[in-house]
């Protein structure tokens, strides 16, 4: 299928889009500012279909998703088990007899089978890989599907991983930026390389090495700024760091910037140069440099 006709934006919630011959994407009604146009779930292969990210419980969604699916669902695979990802899960495998496979069972989402980092899941035409991407959440994976119809040779779902058109909250203590940039460079430079990314939240990214690369870049800009604002005060808390590290952030969206601030904090501790009496408390005290 060519390009103009997969990356149309996901704004026909509720309504199948077929991305690619063996890939279709059901769009959640769930907008929202975490989840941008809503939760993408896909619909992977041919006469049998894995379902990736069921999305939330929600009945007419679901229902959509299981038409789409004719029969044909076997398994539902989630990467991760946020309240917009995976509480689908149990409905739609009441409904089409699916299994659920999943890094771990957590946050309401029961898996029949949990599965890791190289695990495979294939059947003929569908050849889907469990990437494990910790960072936004210690339980994330990532799933590669290479394909052997027209289009993209090699894509990556990505879940919460990467999202088209705007970045990806890391929350502590689950999330863990040193992981989640580790995550990034370690999809970044998988072999052969990607041919295209399936986000969570958005349209699908036809360039994953510049979209993983802006990636990189934007956290280690943030990061600088935190470096900057932490050094110009000597020590500060997250809620006094983040008007200066999120000054080019509408003021509404600092509650939820201040998680990542949090996170790039905890980092650079990890790396030996700031300190806090309890980095794993979102109330204390950051000191520039080493202890």
């Amino acid at each position: 299928m060519s390009g103009p006709a997969w990356t149309v934006p996901p704004d026909r919630r509720g309504r199948p889009v077929a991305l690619l011959d063996d890939v279709v994407r059901v769009t959640a009604p769930n907008p929202g500012v975490m989840t941008g146009p809503g939760t993408n779930t896909y619909l992977v292969g041919r006469d049998l279909v894995a379902v990736v990210d069921p999305g939330p419980d929600e009945p007419r969604h679901l229902d959509a998703v299981a038409t789409a699916g004719a029969g044909r669902i076997r398994w539902i695979v989630v990467t991760h088990t946020h309240p917009d990802h995976a509480p689908g899960a149990a409905r739609l495998a009441t409904w089409t007899g699916a299994e659920r496979l999943g890094f771990a069972s957590r946050g309401g989402f029961t898996a029949d089978r949990t599965v890791g980092d190289g695990f495979e899941l294939t059947s003929p035409g569908l050849s889907l890989r469990a990437v494990h991407t910790p960072g936004h959440a210690g339980d994330h994976l990532c799933w590669l599907l290479d394909r052997d119809g027209d289009g993209p040779a090699r894509v990556l779902f990505s879940g919460d991983h990467i999202m088209e058109g705007s970045t990806v909250v890391i929350a502590p203590p689950d999330g863990d930026m040193a992981a989640y940039l580790a995550s990034l460079r370690r999809v970044r430079d998988l072999a052969p390389p990607l041919d295209a990314i399936a986000p969570g939240h958005g349209s699908l990214l036809a360039d994953p090495t510049t979209a993983v690369d802006a990636y990189l870049a934007h956290r280690l800009a943030r990061e600088e700024k935190v470096v900057t604002a932490l050094r110009a005060a000597g020590s500060a808390t997250v809620d006094e760091l983040v008007p200066a590290v999120y000054d080019d952030v509408d003021a509404d969206r600092h509650p939820i910037a201040r998680r990542s601030l949090w996170a790039h904090l905890r980092r650079l501790a990890g790396d030996g140069r700031i300190t806090a009496a309890d980095p794993d408390d979102v109330a204390t005290t950051w000191r520039w440099g080493p202890g």
